[in-house]
């Protein structure tokens, strides 16, 4: 099993009393995000352009602190960006760890094997390291040779000192079913605690917009992986009902507040894929996000998603309601033949907008206040 025995018992828990307490929105993983710089530029991220002054903002200790506290999800996972450029990152999660939250810490391994002495081995942390397929796969994806080398370099030493570490694999229009199979194949044989994927999100902002899967193509490319993996011990770290959902057996509503973010300009509405505007708080993103403009069928930008970020929640929240068919799933796999489940759709769907413009702006000028008045202070210091 990729999740810990004691982790899907503590999150099943966690689910079930919320819905004890009937509550319509809950969080299940708090997505943070302390930086939005990285030491990569991939094609198809859309999360690193930004001008050098918000790309050099950091979430202090205490702000990543206060994140958990408002928020209060069981699992975490620190995201980027590359959070190990975060200078505090080591302490982060020692007190992240010190609350007892199972924390995903998402790393492109670059510096992996460089700061693996600042961190220890403890049965709620794990290393979640993004590889996108084989080795000439991967660095396509990531725009650089010799990443995936450097990657399974940093996997096996992590698993030599006795750290979880799962992969984070994203795919893109014209992966091929044999290859994407027989690299699960080879991340099992590297020792890795689980495998976690889902396809690509179109972020508008990424360089690369013309290898994007849509719904269709996605559900197709995941029943013949599934096809190919029959009999093979694949260790997922999500749900077996999400696995089912990427095949097309499954028709979810996405359910954004499942996994909310919080980055350097605060709560990101409406989910961690789409930045349409930020609230102060965690109880405000909650109360005051129009959470029924976004999803599949309600908004152009969410036309083709089926990202965990989005789903995974879904599938989760369905396993409590229908344990007997999660069982079902779990036991036989997602199913590879067939008719699909029903596609949700578009045709009221609203039009895209676009507000990264007006985001980065008004960060900008709050970066340049700041710096004003602190030179204000330091002129206006007395001489000692």
């Amino acid at each position: 099993m990729a999740v810990p025995i004691m982790q899907a018992v503590r999150v099943g828990a966690y689910v079930v009393k919320q819905h004890l307490k009937r509550r319509q929105r809950y969080p299940l993983v708090l997505m943070l995000e302390p930086l939005f710089r990285c030491n990569l530029a991939c094609a198809g991220c859309g999360k690193i352009d930004y001008p050098a002054p918000i790309l050099n903002q950091r979430l202090t200790v205490q702000e990543c602190l206060d994140a958990d506290t408002e928020c209060g999800a069981p699992v975490i996972a620190v995201a980027g960006g590359e959070p190990l450029l975060h200078k505090e990152m080591p302490e982060i999660i020692e007190k992240l760890l010190a609350r007892r939250k199972y924390v995903y810490l998402c790393t492109n391994a670059l510096l992996l094997e460089k700061k693996l002495d600042d961190y220890k081995p403890n049965p709620f942390f794990s290393w979640d390291v993004h590889l996108d397929g084989d080795q000439e796969t991967h660095d396509a994806s990531v725009c650089q040779d010799g990443v995936y080398d450097r990657a399974v370099a940093a996997i096996r030493k992590a698993k030599e000192r006795g750290f979880r570490v799962s992969i984070n694999c994203t795919v893109f229009d014209g992966a091929k079913p044999e290859r994407l199979a027989k690299f699960f194949d080879d991340v099992m044989a590297m020792g890795v605690d689980g495998i976690m994927t889902a396809p690509g999100y179109a972020y508008e902002r990424a360089p690369d917009q013309a290898h994007f899967l849509n719904r269709q193509k996605t559900k197709q490319l995941f029943r013949d992986v599934f096809r190919l993996g029959k009999g093979k011990k694949w260790r997922f770290t999500q749900s077996p009902l999400f696995l089912n959902f990427l095949a097309g057996n499954e028709t979810y509503h996405c359910t954004p507040w499942g996994k909310p973010l919080r980055n350097v300009f605060g709560w990101q509405k409406p989910c961690y894929l789409l930045g349409e505007g930020y609230a102060a708080t965690f109880k405000e993103l909650m109360e005051d996000t129009a959470w029924e403009q976004y999803g599949t069928g309600n908004y152009e930008k969410c036309a083709d998603c089926m990202v965990h970020s989005g789903y995974e929640s879904s599938a989760v929240i369905d396993a409590v309601k229908r344990p007997l068919h999660i069982l079902k799933v779990a036991l036989r796999g997602p199913q590879t033949e067939g008719e699909m489940a029903p596609e949700i759709s578009l045709e009221n769907q609203r039009p895209a907008t676009y507000n990264y413009t007006e985001h980065v702006d008004s960060r900008m000028k709050e970066i340049a206040a700041k710096k004003a008045a602190t030179r204000k202070v330091v002129v206006n210091e007395p001489a000692e």
